[in-house]
C-alpha cells in the first residue's frame, strides 16, 4: 500500500491512508469514504476552488496558489446564489422537487469541485472521468447536493467522477446591456474554466484528462449540448451524455414557470426596483446586496436566461451539427416518459395549457388537441393529455431531433427511454417517470427502503452510463443509432431492466410540433 510518505516524489497520486493529491496550486488532502458493497473505500476530495472568488457579474479568472502550499478538501462548499421563483405555491413545489434538502449555505464565492476517486487509485492508473454539469433551469442547482455524491458511481465502476458549481440566474446570466456579449454567459464560463482545470490537474487524481466524459441532466443537459456544439475542434471531453434536456431546438413554446420577463428587461427590472436606474446600472448592483438583490428577483419572478454569443452559445447549432461543424464526440442522449408531470402538476384545462404553450396559434392549437385527444393511445384523462404534450414538446422530440440528426451527420448516437417508476423517490404521488428521477438511479444514491427492482435498474443504468465513459466508440450496452439506414432502435430502461423499442413508434406525435430547425 502506498503511503503519503513514500509518494512526495510523485507529480499527484491518491493514496490509501492521507489520501492526496498534488497539483500546481499545490497539496490537496482528501477524506476517505466507504461504500457499500464495494471492498475498498473511495477518497473524496471535496470544495476545491477552480477559480477565485468571483467578482460580480465578471468572467472566471483562473485559481491562485494555495496559502501555505495545502489545501484541506474536506468539506463541501456553499452553493452559488439561488433563484426560487415565487409566488409562495409554485416555489414551494419547486423547493420540494429539485431542492430538497437544500445546500447548507449559499456565497457569491462558490467556484469549487469536488473529486471522487476509487482508493487504489494512481496517476499510473489513468481511468476515465465523469463531469458532471447540475440541472436546475440555470436559475438553480448545486454540487453539494447528495444526489450528486459520486462515490458510488466512482467504487463500483472504478471511474473518477468529478462535480462542480458554476453560477445560475442574474449571478450567473445577467444580460445587462453594460456587458459584453461573451460576458453574459458568466456560468457557461465558469463552466469552461472547472473543465479546463480538469484537463490540467485530473491525472494527479488517477483520472486520463483525455477521457473526459460530460454528462447532466435539464439545463446541465443544456450546458453539455452547448459545449458539444460551441467546440468544433480541440474539446476539452471526448464523450457527452445528455439526460432529458438539449440546446439546440429553442424555439416553438413560451416555457411555462421562466417568468414573464426576460432578456435584458429583466436587468432593467433589477434595476430599476434597486434604484439603480441612474448613472451605470452595473455599478449599482455590483454594490448591492447580494441576498436583496436575490429577494428581488425572486419576488419579481424575473428570468435571466443564456444568450447567443457565438463562443460558448453558438448560433444554428443543428445547421453546424448537420455541417459536422460541432465537436466530433459520441453522445449519448434521452428523456423520461413523464417528462412534464412536475411541470403541470395539477393542471387539466387541455384548452388553457395549449394557450400557454402556442399563444395566438389557433391553428397550431386545434392540431395539437386533435393529435391528443382524450382517451387515444394511453391518455385516459385531461390531466394525463396536457402532461403528454408537455413532455413531448419540451423534452422527448427535442431530444429525438437532437439524435437523429446527430446520428444522421455521423457522430456515434445512442438512445434511451427512461419509464420507471419507484413509490420511494416520489415527492408527491401520480408522477410516474418524471423529470430528473432517474437521477438518484445514475448516481446509485438510493433510499435505504430501495427495492430489489430498484437496486437491479440502478446498477444497469450506473454501468450502462459508466461503458459509454470507458468505450465511447462501443457505447452503454446497446446499438448505436443509425438513422440513414432506417436503425432507429431505443433503449428502454424500465422496471425489468434494458428493452428497446422503435424511435418512430415512440415519437410518432412529434411531426404535429412545427420546430424551428434554423434555431437562433
Amino acid at each position: 500500500m502506498i503511503t503519503t510518505g513514500s509518494l512526495l516524489a510523485l507529480v499527484g497520486f491518491v493514496g490509501a491512508l492521507n489520501p492526496i493529491a498534488i497539483v500546481p496550486q499545490g497539496v490537496v488532502n482528501g477524506i476517505l469514504s466507504p461504500v457499500p458493497g464495494v471492498t475498498l473505500p473511495v477518497v473524496k476530495f471535496l470544495g476545491i476552488p477552480y477559480a477565485r472568488p468571483p467578482q460580480r457579474f465578471s468572467p472566471p479568472v483562473i485559481p491562485s496558489s494555495f496559502a501555505g502550499n495545502s489545501y484541506n478538501a474536506t468539506q463541501l462548499q456553499p452553493a452559488c446564489i439561488q433563484q426560487f421563483n415565487y409566488p409562495d405555491a409554485a416555489r414551494d413545489f419547486t423547493l420540494a422537487l429539485f431542492n430538497n434538502p437544500p445546500p447548507a449555505s449559499e456565497s457569491e464565492d462558490c467556484l469549487y469541485l469536488n473529486v471522487y476517486a476509487p482508493s487504489a487509485a494512481t496517476p499510473a492508473s489513468l481511468l476515465p472521468v465523469m463531469v458532471w454539469i447540475y440541472g436546475g433551469d440555470l436559475q438553480f442547482g448545486s454540487a453539494s447536493s447528495p444526489y450528486y455524491d459520486g462515490s458510488n458511481i466512482a467504487g463500483k465502476q472504478n471511474v473518477i467522477v468529478v462535480t462542480f458549481n458554476y453560477r445560475t440566474n442574474i449571478f450567473g446570466f445577467p444580460n445587462s446591456p453594460e456587458l459584453p456579449n461573451i460576458g453574459q454567459n458568466l456560468g457557461l464560463l465558469d463552466q469552461r474554466l472547472a473543465l479546463a482545470w480538469i484537463r490540467v490537474n485530473i491525472l494527479a487524481f488517477g483520472g486520463d484528462p483525455l477521457k473526459v466524459t460530460i454528462f447532466g441532466e435539464s439545463a446541465g443537459a443544456l450546458s453539455v449540448d452547448a459545449l458539444v456544439t460551441s467546440h468544433p475542434i480541440l474539446p476539452t471531453f471526448r464523450a457527452a451524455i445528455m439526460q432529458s434536456g438539449q440546446d439546440s431546438i429553442r424555439t416553438l413554446t413560451a416555457k411555462p414557470g421562466l417568468g414573464s420577463i426576460s432578456g435584458t428587461s429583466s436587468w432593467n427590472a433589477l434595476a430599476a426596483g434597486l434604484g439603480c436606474s441612474t448613472g451605470s446600472a452595473l455599478a449599482c448592483l455590483r454594490a448591492a446586496d447580494a441576498l436583496t438583490i436575490k429577494s428581488y428577483i425572486e419576488h419579481a419572478e424575473l428570468s435571466f436566461q443564456p444568450v447567443v454569443d457565438n463562443v460558448t452559445r453558438v448560433s444554428n447549432p443543428q445547421l453546424k451539427r448537420s455541417n459536422r461543424q460541432i465537436a466530433n464526440v459520441p453522445v449519448l442522449i434521452g428523456s423520461n416518459a413523464q417528462e412534464g408531470s412536475a411541470f403541470v402538476y395539477g393542471q387539466s384545462n387541455i384548452t388553457a395549457a395549449l394557450q400557454a404553450l402556442f399563444p395566438g396559434n389557433a391553428t397550431l392549437q386545434a392540431k395539437v388537441f386533435a393529435t391528443y385527444s382524450v382517451g387515444k393511445e394511453g391518455l385516459n384523462t385531461p390531466a394525463a393529455v396536457v402532461e403528454q404534450i408537455y413532455t413531448d414538446i419540451v423534452f422527448q422530440c427535442p431530444s429525438a431531433i437532437v439524435a437523429n440528426s446527430s446520428s444522421a451527420a455521423g457522430y456515434p448516437t445512442f438512445r434511451y427511454y427512461y419509464n420507471a417508476t419507484f413509490a420511494n423517490i416520489q415527492p408527491v404521488p401520480g408522477l410516474g417517470a418524471y423529470h430528473s428521477s432517474e437521477i438518484p438511479l445514475v448516481f446509485g444514491n438510493l433510499p435505504a427502503n430501495s427495492t430489489v427492482a430498484e437496486k437491479s435498474l440502478s446498477a444497469l443504468i450506473q454501468k450502462s452510463w459508466a461503458n459509454f465513459a470507458k468505450n465511447p466508440q462501443v457505447g452503454p450496452g446497446w446499438n448505436r443509432l443509425n438513422v440513414n439506414a432506417g436503425v432507429n432502435q431505443v433503449a428502454v430502461l424500465n422496471f425489468d431492466g434494458l428493452g428497446s423499442v422503435n424511435g418512430g413508434a415512440l415519437d410518432k406525435r412529434c411531426a404535429v410540433f412545427k420546430y424551428d430547425l434554423g434555431g437562433f
